[in-house]
């Protein structure tokens, strides 16, 4: 463990906090992190748990009304075949990750991921002594690693595979028949996929729907552990609770893991949750806010000479080429903070040495000033 970076994300993002505590004007595009209250049912309901007394231990894995709606959710809406003893809640989808890493890989496994990627994912990998093993995923192919690459990394050391779709930091979303072709050299290979959908509810393109990667078979099922959580979705990133589904053998060890580090997540935060998956009308609602916000950043920042940037399907991200610049990412975002007071996120840690991202979870008005500004740094690096 004495191999794992802090993240960088947070970094930046507590480096931006303290400039505006100071009175400055920053543009904190730097954390990933809904910017509206958690939603007012979701509040009551935990209220409600606190005053009857909820506050107890519950099983380590969550309580089984909760384990019950995941499950019953996972079947519904990804068409996944699960059951609530296939479910484990825990503190957070990032916990949720770490856990299923740990409980599958260990010193002399590797575990392919593709690049650009969440700068955890391989912090993780190195943290129980594995080796993360990285594919390209170009912005020229939707951000998508390629099946045939894929299948060139895989060797006798390859225990799992970790997907994330839609992506932090790219905002891509797989598409179906790359996933198909994926899923059959997963099963021909006999590994395991970590996928991690924490961003499901969040596309805003009608061609690029979110795709459950263990839908497709019982094969490929038998072989997935399907992460996802409530942070992103319902604006509930400090109740952390998260959850997965995974082959029964599999949440036995997970569940295991997780009594002895964490035990049950916070109990009256599960009965919130409780109350999340019936907040459909609050969930669309902010999804189409996203979803304009993310049609003006890309038009703004696109037109910014010597930027280049995909249109992301969805989460909440724009990851942008700043290449042309000649400085590195880091020195980039160092100076647009410094310069002009924008806080991004610089593109090493994601794995890419080109490019830096910028969270839109902000107001409109946040980010047109924030694209009037990185216009006007830009201009001077030109």
């Amino acid at each position: 463990m004495g191999s794992m970076a802090p993240s960088a994300t947070l970094a930046i993002d507590s480096k931006a906090k303290a400039m505006k505590a100071a009175g400055e004007d920053v543009c904190t595009m730097s954390a990933g992190e809904p910017d509206c209250p958690t939603f007012a049912p979701i509040i009551q309901a935990a209220i409600e748990a606190l005053q009857k007394g909820k506050t107890g231990y519950t099983p380590a894995s969550g309580i089984p009304d909760l384990k019950k709606a995941c499950a019953e959710k996972l079947q519904r809406e990804n068409g996944i075949e699960t059951k609530m003893e296939q479910i484990i809640v825990s503190p957070g989808a990032k916990y949720s990750c770490f856990a299923t890493i740990a409980a599958l890989c260990g010193p002399g496994d590797e575990v392919i991921i593709p690049a650009p990627y969440w700068l955890s994912y391989p912090e993780m990998v190195r943290g129980v002594g594995a080796k993360p093993v990285f594919i390209p995923a170009r912005a020229e192919n939707n951000y998508e690693i390629d099946p045939a690459e894929f299948e060139a990394a895989i060797t006798a050391k390859t225990r799992l595979l970790v997907l994330n779709s839609p992506s932090n930091p790219t905002g891509a979303v797989y598409r179906r028949q790359t996933l198909e072709k994926i899923a059959e050299i997963v099963i021909r290979k006999d590994i395991m996929v970590l996928s991690d959908e924490i961003y499901e509810k969040l596309t805003y393109d009608d061609a690029l729907p979110h795709v459950s990667i263990g839908s497709f078979s019982k094969a490929i099922n038998d072989r997935t552990i399907t992460v996802n959580g409530f942070s992103k979705t319902y604006a509930m990133t400090g109740w952390r609770l998260g959850y997965l589904s995974a082959p029964q053998w599999l949440t036995k060890k997970i569940a295991a893991l997780q009594s002895h580090t964490t035990s049950n997540p916070t109990t009256f935060a599960q009965y919130g949750a409780l109350k999340a998956f019936a907040c459909t009308a609050e969930v669309a609602e902010m999804k189409q806010e996203f979803q304009r916000r993310r049609d003006l950043i890309h038009s703004l920042v696109s037109d910014i000479p010597g930027v280049k940037c995909s249109r992301p399907a969805g989460a909440f991200y724009l990851f942008c080429d700043i290449s042309s610049f000649g400085l590195t990412p880091f020195k980039f975002c160092e100076r647009l903070l410094d310069e002009q007071k924008v806080a991004g996120v610089p593109g090493e840690p994601f794995g890419s040495d080109r490019c830096i991202r910028f969270s839109y979870a902000c107001s409109q008005e946040t980010i047109r000033k924030a694209a009037e500004r990185l216009k006007a740094f830009s201009a001077t690096l030109r």
